[in-house]
């Protein structure tokens, strides 16, 4: 059976309205992109939808209280909020610098979390 996804494209500022035509599970065709990045989200985001997750943790003997971190990679949607969750239990010690691993292979995603920005100790 053959249908039609709309998506908004997410892969460049332009956000291009994208037609996914889908038989069953598997991609026929995208339409409406204006560079390769809408074909290729456009298929994506059909079959197997991921994203980068930002958030921070717990900082403790920094200046600032907390960092801000995000996945190192994009990773699959519907482990988002497993991620989340083993976040809130961490807290780091001071220093931290930017690209420090805070979390190894996040859920079993195969991808970390890293450090955003720089936390200097007090």
């Amino acid at each position: 059976m053959s249908t039609m996804r709309e998506l908004t494209c997410i892969g460049c500022p332009i956000g291009c309205f994208l037609q996914v035509q889908l038989e069953g599970t598997t991609v026929k065709s995208v339409t409406g992109n204006t560079c390769k990045r809408g074909a290729i989200y456009g298929e994506k985001e059909c079959t197997n939808p991921t994203r980068i997750v930002t958030s921070s943790v717990k900082v403790k003997g920094g200046i600032e209280n907390v960092v801000s971190v995000k996945t190192e990679g994009d990773i699959p949607k519907n482990m988002i909020f497993g991620c989340l969750d083993l976040l809130k239990g961490i807290e780091v010690e001071a220093p931290v610098k930017i690209n420090d691993v805070i979390l190894a292979n996040a859920a079993g995603t195969g991808v970390n979390i890293i450090a955003t920005r720089d936390v200097e100790s007090k």
